[in-house]
């Protein structure tokens, strides 16, 4: 596999290849549409002169525009069309090209770590597939001029694709397999990375007055949990945390207000905010981030039986304010009102960050291609949605304001669990806002980007593990000791 730059402008090893074969690059080439433009891919099969069964040609663009996405989107675009070729082994060399920014070994990583994304499967339930069905790549080697320097600047990466791949696992499970229990001792395993790791049961937080929490998970036979995970790194270890908070709602039926059957299977992702805490936990951890971190998931099954709760009940949050349930199935945001509380209280961290699958309303108005971003503090806001951009994780900032909280007022009770029909994502956030105190805080409604119907060139179809890479980018870049 070599490089090709626009208008035809062979990089070094293509150039060599070239020659080897006698001029197989330049005659393809010559009769073909393929310009070297990104994206673009052309196989010569059989080529005469070298070992290599098939020469594949990769169409870079031009040098100056070849950043870390980029290149991780060529490794994964590789990876999916060698299965496609049904090859077993390849290797791609990363050339010295004028006009790239990066390093070579930093080019060399990156086309590596989108490659490893790429070729994640989530298929241990497929026990009958046929072998032209199964992905046929075992080796994909990335040649460099300084392997070793490579190999330091993919480490951290690679432990960053664990985090997601930790991730894609939990949020890939059936509900049968991942519910709150179970969910809770995966969270346990972070242990073996030196993560301290706290599961509180329905009797402790109903101690703590986790109405908010606990009236979600009633109706179901599965008992709720609060899970804490600790990660100290700062060389101060009681340098106060950076805090995230993910939604753990291991299927929603939606309660007593029942969701419609047709898409009801794909609840089963509903806890992907808490499986990207617990992902981002062991991404911090494994390339040893020098910072304090605190992940708090709160983990609840929401099911419609005789002990469920019921629209128009009310409860009270561990913060003490009381919410009157209009809909059941606004579940979430009770699941994080106790959980964020909770982590504030606790912790006293410098940010808070939650993540959830909250709202359809957010897909309606951003589609799938941003995640919604809610924040009260502006210098994190912009700190987030840098890291969504550096990582191709895209966040758009929705508004907040106190013409939307008055839409969740309500005579009954401190507030109510929704607004009205219109701004469904604004007043969700407002309703959290309601919990945070003085703590910077920001809020990613992630419903439309937790999971894809389609392959991309590093996010194989199913989870996409979002939020994971910018929430570590965040970290790196502004919260770790340098």
């Amino acid at each position: 596999m070599v490089g090709v730059l626009e208008e035809h402008r062979l990089t070094p090893t293509a150039q060599f290849v070239d020659r080897q074969t006698k001029g197989a690059i330049a005659r393809a080439l010559a009769v073909g549409r393929f310009k070297g433009k990104p994206e673009e891919q052309l196989s010569i099969l059989a080529p005469q002169g070298i070992q290599a069964g098939r020469i594949l040609l990769i169409g870079l663009g031009k040098a100056e525009a070849l950043d870390g996405l980029t290149l991780q989107a060529i490794g994964g675009r590789l990876v999916s069309a060698l299965n496609a070729a049904g090859e077993h082994a390849a290797a791609v060399a990363i050339d010295e090209v004028s006009g790239l920014k990066l390093s070579l070994a930093d080019a060399a990583a990156h086309v590596a770590f989108g490659a490893r994304l790429r070729a994640y499967r989530f298929d241990k339930y497929r026990t009958r597939e046929k072998p032209e069905q199964k992905p046929t790549v075992k080796r994909f080697t990335v040649m460099v001029e300084d392997p070793a320097a490579a190999r330091r600047s993919y480490e951290p990466l690679e432990k960053v694709g664990e985090g997601i791949f930790v991730t894609r696992d939990l949020v890939s499970e059936p509900a049968n397999v991942v519910f709150p229990e179970s969910l809770a001792e995966q969270a346990r395993k972070l242990t073996a990375l030196d993560i301290a790791v706290e599961i509180l049961g329905e009797k402790q937080m109903k101690k703590l007055g986790m109405g908010a929490l606990l009236g979600v998970g009633q109706g179901s036979t599965r008992e709720s949990q609060l899970v804490i995970m600790q990660w100290r790194g700062a060389s101060d270890r009681k340098q106060r945390p950076v805090a995230f908070v993910g939604k753990g709602v291991t299927f929603d039926s939606g309660g007593i207000s029942i969701k419609p059957a047709q898409g009801m299977e794909d609840m089963k992702w509903d806890m992907a905010g808490s499986g990207v805490v617990i992902g981002l936990m062991h991404a911090l951890a494994a390339r040893k981030a020098k910072v304090n971190a605190v992940g708090v998931v709160g983990l609840v099954e929401n099911m419609p039986s005789g002990s469920a709760q019921r629209p128009g009940d009310i409860v009270t949050s561990m913060s003490g304010q009381t919410i009157e349930v209009i809909n059941t199935d606004a579940e979430g945001r009770l699941v994080l009102a106790d959980a964020l509380w909770y982590c504030q209280q606790q912790f006293k961290p410098q940010f808070v960050v939650d993540l959830a699958t909250l709202t359809g309303a957010i897909i309606v108005a951003l589609g799938t291609a941003h995640a919604g971003l809610f924040s009260n503090n502006d210098t994190l806001a912009e700190r987030l949605i840098d890291a969504g951009k550096a990582t191709g994780e895209l966040l758009w900032r929705m508004p907040l304001g106190d013409v939307y909280d008055k839409l969740i007022n309500t005579d009954a009770a401190d507030m109510k669990n929704i607004g009205g029909r219109y701004g469904g994502s604004i007043t969700a956030a407002q309703f959290l806002k309601r919990f945070i105190k003085d703590t910077p805080w920001a809020h990613l409604d992630i419903a439309g980007v937790t999971w894809s119907d389609k392959d991309a060139p590093t996010v194989p179809k199913g989870a996409t593990a979002f939020g994971l890479r910018l929430l570590d980018r965040l970290v790196a870049d502004h919260y770790e000791e340098r």
